[in-house]
């Protein structure tokens, strides 16, 4: 019986056991799957990543033949591993990071060097006591001088990793000097070999699918414009659509909704987008891009981008709060918000093109100019809205009027970015864009609106015979984009005289023809 009880332990216990195996094989597979996804989307992500990996691999082959082939390493000898470090250190993702690290520390090496091997001559001077503490005090003198001078904001942006090597190899220089007699030897192979694995890197970085951290700027900065228009697109198009049910919650509308999110990257880009301006400064010439390109000028535009996505950032807080406003309210302000969201977006939308396709951005002072107007005639609403009412009426149109004056704030913004953007364009000689639908002679010809026969229509209520005149309406203000026609605007009808517009006018024969109706297009 005590046999049978003891068999029955033993199974449940291996049953168990075997239990928890299969557990750990399961979890196991799962996070192995779980890894293999995740490398997999990151590589999908973004390929450049794979192709750098094989780079850096390639890179440290060929700096390794200094151990594997015999010549090479009866010229260096240990020294080799140097250049194989300098390779490990030194390459990066982009052309700009590699050629700032590579640049940094062969100067940095030269010149801590040549320092090193000077103090050591200049210790030696001191006899054999004094040697060893004329080396400790210049150490200690250089190495604190240059650590502070990397708290200095244009050195430790651009030169922090060349002063580091700097002390580094200064140190190691003047102190193994002490101890080693062929020091100059020492010297040179050092320097010798960081300049070829640094070279080494340099090449493969560039001549090999390179990466390019001014077109990522460049891609970044249109990328961060493109996501305010989103946002501004779907608040336009979502937050002032007059509910069904007076006091419905917007939060049911608004979840789900991407554009809340699109502004996040703009505000989280600002260190990216200097370290990428960093480094584009040390690229040379590629593509549309110069030796000297304005790359400060991004900076400033995403400084500008940044401030628009703040003052957005503080209306997402307004977005999922009840109605509580009147509806009277909601509707007369509705239009002019509605406008200098939708306006706004496709300003944003046409700068973010214009810096894609390095082009002029011409459109965009229309839509800037548009907002400005639907800004102002909100500013005529609020006034004529909130003069005199009673202390819990504005108490409930608050947030609506909160709403509409960061609408404005957001306004101006645009238009510095705007500002930005047009300035870049003149330093980086932007291209001159053309329709792709108008051919070049026919952009330069006057844009006619209508042509052909016009009956007359007269006020007066006089029995006068009707005659026909034969009229060019044709674009006045052309630069504005508007038909100005005897007061007649763009989309509208009013009363014309065919006089105006003298110079541009074909075919007309009457003298002091009586006033007609023209139509704008």
């Amino acid at each position: 019986m005590e046999m049978e009880m003891t068999h029955e332990a033993k199974s449940r216990v291996f049953s168990r056991v075997l239990s928890r195996l299969e557990n750990l094989v399961v979890k196991l597979k799962g996070k192995c799957v779980g890894i293999a996804k995740n490398i997999k989307k990151i590589a999908k992500d973004d390929p450049r990543r794979v192709i750098h990996s094989l780079k850096m691999a390639l890179a440290l082959t060929l700096v390794s033949l200094f151990y594997f082939v015999r010549p090479l390493y009866d010229g260096f000898g240990v020294s080799g591993m140097w250049a194989v470090l300098t390779v490990v250190v030194v390459f990066e993702f982009s052309v700009g990071a590699t050629i700032s690290k590579g640049i940094n520390r062969g100067f940095a090496t030269l010149t801590a060097g040549a320092l090193g091997v000077g103090a050591q001559h200049l210790a030696l001077l001191f006899g054999t006591k004094g040697e060893p503490i004329v080396l400790g005090f210049l150490v200690f003198l250089l190495a604190a001088m240059s650590t502070f001078t990397r708290f200095v904001p244009s050195i430790k942006r651009r030169y922090d990793y060349g002063v580091l090597i700097f002390i580094l190899t200064f140190s190691l220089v003047a102190v193994s000097g002490y101890r080693v007699d062929v020091i100059l030897v020492l010297a040179y192979q050092r320097l010798s070999t960081i300049i070829v694995g640094g070279a080494t890197c340099m090449i493969v970085s560039v001549f090999i699918c390179p990466v390019w951290a001014g077109e990522d700027l460049h891609n970044l900065i249109a990328t961060n414009i493109e996501n305010l228009a989103n946002f501004m697109e779907g608040f336009g198009e979502d937050y002032f659509t007059i509910p069904e049910n007076d006091m419905m919650s917007i939060n049911s509308k608004k979840d789900g909704k991407a554009y809340l999110r699109s502004h996040k990257s703009v505000l989280a880009s600002k260190t990216n987008e200097e370290n990428l301006a960093n480094f584009a400064r040390w690229e040379p010439c590629h593509g549309q891009f110069r030796l000297h390109h304005p790359w400060k000028q991004y900076v400033k535009v995403g400084a500008l981008s940044r401030q628009c996505a703040y003052h957005i950032e503080t209306l997402c807080g307004f977005i999922n709060t009840e109605v509580k406003a009147s509806m009277e309210f909601r509707r007369k302000i509705n239009d002019p918000c509605s406008r200098m969201s939708m306006e706004s977006s496709k300003a944003l939308r046409a700068m973010s093109s214009s810096i894609r396709k390095m082009g002029h951005p011409k459109q965009v002072m229309i839509h800037v100019e548009n907002s400005k107007q639907a800004a102002q005639e909100l500013e005529n609403v609020l006034k004529t809205m909130l003069y005199g009412p009673e202390l819990d009426i504005v108490i409930a149109l608050v947030p609506d009027a909160t709403v509409a004056s960061i609408l404005v704030n957001i306004i101006t913004c645009v238009e510095k970015i705007s500002e930005a953007v047009h300035e870049l364009a003149k330093v980086a000689h932007f291209k001159e864009v053309v329709d792709a639908t108008v051919s070049p002679e026919t952009a330069k010809q006057p844009v006619k609106l209508h042509r052909g026969i016009v009956n007359p229509m007269y006020d007066d209520g006089g029995d006068r015979k009707e005659a026909d005149y034969h009229v060019d309406v044709i674009v006045c203000d052309q630069k504005a984009q508007k038909v100005v026609i005897g007061g007649c605007t763009e989309g509208k009808v009013g009363v014309a005289n065919s006089n105006e517009c003298s110079n541009n006018v074909n075919n007309t024969s009457v003298v002091n023809p009586p006033p007609i109706i023209i139509t704008c297009m």
